[in-house]
């Protein structure tokens, strides 16, 4: 059957006017936003089939363009169309923060660096600048590294946070291979550059690693 075809209320569109977005589910939204799914299949079917493959709507917003190439029906033009998705989600997030709202609610810290972290695929080592109430000032990625290691220097970061004038700083970096459990090396790096801050008064709030699992928070393990 086509999906015009079906009953009104099962019709992505139409029960996104009559219910809103929250009401479809993650396959629907994803059907809204191709429009059309592919020869013998509807788009609801094919986007579901695509979240199956890619294990969720996460893991699909992230996925580089080579991969998503190598689906039957996603071409160039529906590529961009999910980068689309996730660079307004993170701008969204970005907005929230530096309104400040994001940090009543540390999940939205770490659902923003997710999405700005967990697509990369080599260790990238931020610093997140805050104003004296806790606003994001700016983003940094100031450390590349390989797939398992990036150098950073303590000076770098506080050259950083002398020019914007930041009163408060979060470190946040990624772990390629998965894992998101903080190493003796990233304990050893939070350490000195806890030190290095305090040396012009400016704390350092957390130290968050972005894995494929659950980001851990150094603040939430006791490790600050």
């Amino acid at each position: 059957m086509k999906l015009k075809e079906w009953p009104e209320t099962e019709r992505p569109r139409e029960k996104l006017q009559q219910l809103g977005a929250a009401a479809l589910s993650d396959a629907e939204l994803i059907a809204i936003l191709l429009g059309s799914g592919q020869k013998g299949v509807d788009v609801v079917s094919y986007s579901r089939q695509l979240l199956a493959t890619f294990d969720g709507v996460g893991p699909l917003l992230c996925a580089p363009a080579e991969k998503l190439l190598k689906y039957h029906g996603i071409g160039p033009a529906r590529v961009n169309q999910l980068q689309v998705v996730l660079e307004l989600s993170r701008r969204y997030l970005q907005w929230q923060l530096k309104r400040g709202d994001g940090f009543t609610e540390p999940a939205m810290v770490k659902d923003y660096l997710t999405t700005q972290l967990r697509h990369q695929s080599r260790e990238v080592f931020v610093v997140l600048l805050l104003d004296s109430q806790h606003r994001l000032l700016r983003y940094e990625e100031m450390f590349h590294g390989t797939i398992n290691a990036a150098p950073v220097y303590p000076r770098e970061v506080l050259k950083m946070v002398m020019q914007h004038n930041a009163a408060a700083v979060i470190l946040a970096h990624n772990h390629p291979s998965g894992i998101a459990e903080p190493s003796q090396a990233d304990q050893r790096v939070t350490e000195r550059l806890k030190k290095a801050l305090s040396l012009v008064d400016v704390a350092l709030l957390d130290h968050f690693i972005i894995g494929s699992g659950d980001p851990v928070s150094f603040a939430e393990r006791g490790l600050l």
